[in-house]
């Protein structure tokens, strides 16, 4: 393929992801559509942009190659075009499937699966031809599983035709909040915003001990809500503070895994939380500004989780601070970027002020826009916003693809009560006790997670077992909280830490020595939703509950920390150790007494560790 048909490729492709950006933005903020029509005109240009940007086997061998790709990106605008041309057809024979209905359902599917796989990995697209399978074939799986079969017209009425499968919730939240979100974090990155909240990290950390380190998890609670991605967040983050870190005297794998398992954390912290809170509030049908209330304590504790974990591991290795000279000065940080704080107040204001989700972010990404013109070296012309349009689009359509295809299984769960019945089976393993039960779904979590986005990981996830832990009696937005936190074990738990690999690639580091640090350092990930489960860190509870729950949480989560590394301020013994685990299982055990229990073992094993040097620690035997 020669230089110009690329670059006339480049052109088009530029051309379809502007044209998507702006629509988006229209029907954010000015214009509104009904769902079927919102929808299909963003499937298909997400999926065409797909399938010319991402070629079938990774690169475009000849011009053959070239002319399928063209073919499915024409296929896609059909398939998403006959339902906006019938639409009342449609309506009126619903139930009454046509030739072309199915015909055009079925390579509706074909599409979405094929573009999935291209964007994501085979394996999400494997899962829902599994569900599938499951609709055609039920009738023949013994037992509780079994369901009647459906066959080829009913199972495409329901994927094609409805908003109950392709065109279904996950794709609804993709083409509304989390693209316009998404296009935020581009024009974040092309003013020049993203770096103004990575220099005012570490100008403010920068000088403590692990500086570098605590810098990478502040910059990424600042920028990883709203990027939507852990591993793009490691990525922008971590190509500065992981060499910082290195220089400063971590290990490259520690450097990596630092990053990654702080890049996580920004996936959970308000008020955007990647995808995850548009999808609660869709989900359990709560306003949006309730999903990031209740969202704020659990976030903060799984920073201040990694946060120790750095400054322990820099108290181990004796590590320093930055040089001052190293820092970019507080005062000439502020002054050269603090408008862009304008536009997180703008935010905040519109989300506390009720207005939707897809305002709260047209009024966002239009803010930072403007804000970048008040000071002359961060304004954008119009390369740098069609710079910016182009970008979100790239950036999103792999989230819309995951959801399309996430449609296509929570179709099949609702035609054939497949939630239902595997909410049976885990209330019947788990003997219908809670913990044995979030167990269960923890592994189903990270199997998942092994070739599922956070996004789609969440979808079936809480579709699947989020019944069952409604029926154990768990609270509805707990019940979606844990399976959200839960979700996003994959990127830091080896064999498959995505985030991880990402961080290690950073820091030429050995993939798997990070996947374990990250690992390690994102235990909060594990714990935290037991707490929710069982204390009202949720804000479910009188003020006093909610405030004994944070208190007791800080010291059961410091001690595993302790435990874990044995060391806080200094060395800590087997006794310590066996101690302050104790404390924290008691601290987690259901129950105000144990609770009490709890902290004062945790109280009597970690004062030691802030007395004076001079006297010796009670638990310091064995070290």
């Amino acid at each position: 393929m020669t230089t110009q048909q690329r670059t006339a490729l480049g052109w088009v492709t530029g051309g379809l992801a502007v044209t998507l950006s702006l629509f988006q933005l229209y029907t954010a903020g000015i214009g509104l559509l009904s769902a079927m029509f919102q929808r299909g005109i963003h499937l298909s240009l997400a999926m065409a942009l797909v399938f010319l940007l991402w070629p079938s086997g990774g690169r475009r061998k000849n011009r053959l190659a070239l002319a399928w790709d063209v073919l499915l990106a024409l296929l896609s605008f059909v398939v998403g075009g006959y339902i906006l041309v019938f639409y009342d057809d449609i309506i009126w024979r619903i139930g009454e499937a046509t030739f072309w209905d199915i015909a055009l359902g079925t390579l509706a599917t074909v599409l979405v699966l094929e573009a999935t796989r291209r964007t994501t990995g085979w394996v999400m697209s494997f899962i829902a031809l599994c569900f599938l399978a499951y609709a055609f074939f039920g009738s023949y799986i013994p037992g509780a599983l079994s369901h009647k079969g459906y066959g080829l017209e009913r199972v495409m009425t329901q994927l094609y035709l409805t908003t109950e499968g392709i065109y279904g919730t996950p794709l609804a939240v993709a083409a509304t909040y989390v693209f316009i979100f998404v296009l935020f974090g581009a024009f974040l990155e092309v003013t020049g915003a993203g770096q103004f909240f990575i220099d005012l990290a570490y100008a403010l950390t920068g000088r403590y001990r692990g500086g570098p380190a605590k810098t990478s998890v502040v910059a990424s609670a600042f920028l990883g809500s709203v990027s939507g991605s852990a591993i793009a967040n490691t990525v922008a983050t971590g190509s500065f503070t992981i060499p910082l870190m290195k220089r400063l005297g971590y290990e490259p794998h520690e450097a990596g895994g630092i990053e990654a398992a702080a890049s996580t954390g920004g996936q959970m912290m308000p008020p955007i939380m990647g995808a995850g809170a548009f999808l609660m509030a869709e989900y359990t049908g709560l306003p949006y500004l309730e999903i990031v209330k209740v969202a704020i304590i659990p976030a903060f504790l799984y920073f201040y989780t990694v946060l120790l974990f750095v400054h322990v591991l820099a108290v181990k290795k004796g590590l320093q601070g930055s040089a001052k000279e190293d820092l970019p000065p507080l005062g000439r940080t502020l002054r050269d970027g603090i408008h862009f704080l304008l536009p997180f107040g703008v935010l905040l204001y519109f989300l506390f002020a009720n207005y939707s989700p897809m305002m709260v972010g047209f009024v966002s990404v239009v803010s930072v826009f403007l804000a970048s013109f008040l000071r002359r070296a961060t304004r954008v012309g119009l390369a740098k916003t069609l710079k910016a349009l182009e970008t979100g689009a790239k950036n999103a359509i792999s989230i819309s693809m995951a959801c399309a295809t996430a449609g296509i299984i929570v179709g099949v769960v609702g035609l054939t009560g497949l939630g239902l019945k595997f909410s049976h089976l885990v209330v019947s393993l788990s003997g219908g006790y809670i913990v044995p039960a979030l167990v269960l779904i923890l592994l189903a979590s990270l199997v998942l997670g092994m070739g599922l986005p956070v996004t789609a990981s969440y979808i079936v996830l809480v579709i699947l077992a989020g019944p069952a832990l409604l029926d154990m009696g768990v609270p509805l937005i707990v019940a979606h909280m844990v399976v959200f936190w839960y979700s996003q074990d994959a990127n830091v738990t080896p064999p498959v830490a995505l985030a991880a690999f990402a961080g290690a690639g950073v820091a030429g580091a050995n993939v798997m020595r990070t996947s374990f640090v990250s690992w390690k350092l994102a235990k909060g990930l594990y714990l935290i939703p037991i707490l929710m489960v069982y204390s009202p860190l949720l804000l479910n509870g009188p003020v006093d509950e909610v405030i004994f729950a944070v208190v007791s949480s800080l010291l059961a989560l410091t001690g595993f920390v302790a435990a874990l590394e044995g060391h806080l301020f200094r060395p800590m013994g087997w006794i310590g150790r066996v101690a302050v685990v104790a404390g924290g299982l008691l601290v987690f055990w259901p129950g105000h007494e144990t609770d009490w229990l709890g902290l004062a073992v945790l109280v009597g094993a970690l004062v030691p560790q802030v007395l004076p040097i001079g006297r010796r620690p009670t638990f310091s035997r064995g070290s």
